[in-house]
C-alpha cells in the first residue's frame, strides 16, 4: 500500500506534479553536468529516485531527485572513477542497500539528531563547493575533475580568459534566476526561464559558448555493478556517506512537508523509498538523490498533497526524456552554470551565517571547522570531526550543569534543600555530619571532579559520618557509579560512617551490577533522608567506631 495515496486532492496533486517536472528539468541537466556524469545521468536520476521515493516512501508530499550534497558527492566518485564509471554507480547502488537497511532497522527517527551546527557547517561547505565548481563552466570553460583545491587554484586563469559567449550567457542566467519578479516566477519557475532563454540566446547569437551534447533519448539500459579489491575499501566508504547524507538531507525535508501539510511522515518509510529509489537510479546510471526541497515546496504551495504528484513528475521528466532530447543537447553549459550558483548560495546556511557574532561561540566554532572540512578536505571527515566536537562540547556543558548540582551541606543555608527537621538534626551535629546532595543525573563527564571536589573539603577527615543522598539522582553510568565507590572507599579510608540515602531503581541496578552496594551495609540503607540523618545522628553519639 502506498503511504499516504489519496485521490482527495488529484487536482492538487496533478498540478503540483506539473510545476514539481518543470523545475526539477533545468536542477536534473545542472547537477548531471555538475557530477561528471554527464547531463543525462541527471535526468535518469530524477525520473528513478523521483518515482521509487514516492511509491515506497513516507512523506506523501515530498518530491525527490538529485539535490546538491549528493552531486558533489558523486562528483567525487566520478573523478576518482573516471576510467571505470560503474564502479561509481556501484555506490550509489550499495548506498540505496543501507538505506533500505537503516529504514527496516527502525533508526530513522534518529538520523536528524545530528547537532545543528554540524549541519549547518557541512551544508554551507556543500554550498561553496557547488560555487567553486561551477566558476569554470560559467565563464566557458571545461568544469575541473580535481579537487575544490586544484579548481580554486585555476580559478584566477579562469576569470583572465573567459570565453565571451559563455561569460555573457552566465551572466544572463544568474541574472534572471535572481532577478524575476515574483508575480512572473509563479507563472515560469526562475530555472525554467533562465534555461529557456539563455539556450534560445546561445543558438541564435552566442553560439561560440560550450553546450551539454549529444543526450539519449531511449530508456536506459543496466549498468551491471562491479567491484574489485583495489576499489573496496572507497565504493564502500562512499556508499555510507550517501547513504547517511541522502537520509539526513531527505529526512529534513520530510519536516518542512510535515510543518507545511501539518501532517507526520514516517521516517523508517521514507528511508525505504529512498534507497529503492537510489538503487534502482544507481542500476540505471542515474545519479543518487534525496528529498528535494525547494521542489517539495512548490509541489506543496501548488497543491500537491499525496504521492500521486511525486509520481507524476517522474513520469513527465520521462516524457521529456524520450521526446525532448535533442533540444537538450543545444543547452549552454553556462547556464546551467548560473542556475546551480544560485543553488548553491541557496544552500549556505544564511540562517546562522546572519546572525554569527550574537550567536554561542561553540556552535559557531563547529560551524566553521566543518564548513572549513568540507570544502578543503573530506566531506565524511568534516561530518565526523563536527560530531566529535559537538559531542565532547555536549558533554563539557552537561558536566559543569552535574557539578552545580552537587552540594556538601553541614549547617542549614538558605539554598539547603532540606526540610525543618533535617536541618534540626544536622544542626545539632554541626561538624559531625556532612550530608553530599546530588540532584540530577550523573555521567562520566562529572564523575571525577565530584571526587575532587570532595577531596578538596576542608576539615574532611574531622566529620565523623558522611551522608550521601542519591535520591534525586534519575539515571547514572559506569563511570559515575565507579566514583560513587570512590566517594565510599574516601569515607572508609578516613575512618568514617558512610550512610547512603534512598536510589531510584535505575541507579540501584548499575551500582549492584558493578559490586558497589557491597561496601555499604543494608542498615546504613535508607529510603528517607530524614531517616539516614536520624542515622547519622546516632553514630555521631555511640561510641562504637566504623
Amino acid at each position: 500500500m502506498i503511504h499516504g495515496l489519496s485521490f482527495s486532492h488529484l487536482r492538487g496533486d496533478l498540478a503540483g506534479g506539473v510545476v514539481a517536472a518543470v523545475v526539477a528539468l533545468p536542477l536534473a541537466l545542472a547537477f548531471g553536468v555538475a557530477s561528471g556524469a554527464g547531463a543525462i545521468a541527471g535526468l535518469y536520476g530524477a525520473i528513478f529516485v523521483g518515482l521509487f521515493a514516492a511509491l515506497f516512501g513516507g512523506t506523501p508530499a515530498q518530491v525527490s531527485g538529485p539535490t546538491g550534497p549528493m552531486t558533489v558527492i558523486m562528483a567525487g566518485l566520478i573523478a576518482q572513477f573516471g576510467q571505470e564509471p560503474a564502479l561509481a554507480f556501484t555506490a550509489v547502488i550499495l548506498g540505496g542497500g543501507l538505506q533500505i537497511l537503516l529504514g527496516l532497522s527502525g533508526v530513522g527517527r534518529y538520523i536528524t539528531l545530528m547537532p545543528y551546527p554540524v549541519i549547518s557547517g557541512f551544508m554551507s561547505g556543500i554550498g561553496a563547493i557547488i560555487i567553486i565548481l561551477q566558476a569554470a563552466p560559467l565563464v566557458g570553460h571545461a568544469a575541473q575533475s580535481g579537487s575544490v583545491l586544484a579548481t580554486m587554484a585555476m580559478l584566477p586563469s579562469f576569470f583572465m580568459n573567459p570565453v565571451l559567449d559563455a561569460l555573457v550567457l552566465g551572466v544572463v542566467s544568474l541574472t534572471i534566476v535572481y532577478a524575476t519578479p515574483e508575480r512572473v516566477g509563479k507563472i515560469i519557475p526562475p530555472p525554467l526561464l533562465a534555461l529557456v532563454a539563455g539556450t534560445v540566446l546561445g543558438v541564435f547569437a552566442l553560439p561560440g559558448a560550450p553546450v551539454i551534447g549529444a543526450i539519449p533519448t531511449t530508456l536506459p539500459m543496466p549498468v551491471l555493478p562491479t567491484l574489485h579489491l583495489d576499489a573496496v575499501k572507497i565504493v564502500i566508504g562512499q556508499a555510507i556517506v550517501l547513504a547517511v547524507l541522502g537520509s539526513i538531507d531527505s529526512l529534513l525535508t520530510s519536516l518542512v512537508c510535515d510543518n507545511m501539510t501539518r501532517t507526520h511522515h514516517d521516517s523508517n518509510r521514507e528511508l525505504i523509498g529512498q534507497g529503492v529509489g537510489n538503487a534502482v537510479a544507481g542500476l540505471f546510471g542515474g545519479l543518487p538523490g534525496a528529498g528535494a526541497t525547494m521542489r517539495s515546496v512548490i509541489n506543496i504551495r501548488t497543491g500537491g498533497r499525496t504521492p500521486i504528484s511525486g509520481a507524476l513528475h517522474a513520469l513527465i521528466l520521462l516524457a521529456v526524456l524520450l521526446g525532448l532530447g535533442p533540444l537538450a543537447e543545444r543547452i549552454p553549459l553556462a547556464v546551467l552554470a548560473g542556475i546551480l550558483v544560485k543553488v548553491g548560495v541557496d544552500i549556505i546556511d544564511w540562517r546562522l551565517l546572519k546572525h554569527v557574532m550574537q550567536a554561542p561561540r561553540a556552535d559557531v566554532t563547529i560551524m566553521a571547522v566543518v564548513c572549513a572540512m568540507t570544502v578543503l578536505a573530506d566531506l565524511i571527515m568534516a561530518v565526523a570531526v563536527g560530531l566529535v566536537l559537538a559531542s565532547v562540547l555536549f558533554v563539557k556543558r552537561m558536566a559543569d550543569l552535574e557539578l552545580m548540582n552537587l552540594r556538601i551541606i553541614t549547617a542549614q543555608t538558605p539554598e539547603s534543600p532540606l526540610t525543618s527537621e533535617e536541618a534540626s538534626v544536622l544542626g545539632r551535629h554541626e561538624g559531625r555530619i556532612i550530608l553530599i546532595h546530588i540532584d540530577g543525573p550523573m555521567s562520566f563527564g562529572s564523575a571525577k571532579d565530584m571526587v575532587r571536589r570532595l577531596e578538596g573539603v576542608s576539615r574532611w577527615s574531622s566529620f565523623a559520618v558522611v551522608v550521601l543522598d542519591l535520591s534525586a539522582v534519575p539515571t547514572i553510568d559506569g563511570t559515575a557509579a565507579l566514583a560513587v565507590e570512590d566517594m565510599i572507599r574516601m569515607a572508609a579510608s578516613h575512618h568514617q560512617h558512610l550512610v547512603l540515602v534512598g536510589m531510584q531503581p535505575t541507579v540501584t541496578e548499575v551500582l549492584e551490577g558493578l559490586g558497589v552496594l557491597r561496601l555499604v551495609p543494608s542498615g546504613y540503607r535508607h529510603v528517607s533522608r530524614l531517616d539516614a540523618l536520624h542515622h547519622a545522628a546516632r553514630l555521631v553519639t555511640s561510641s562504637g567506631s566504623p
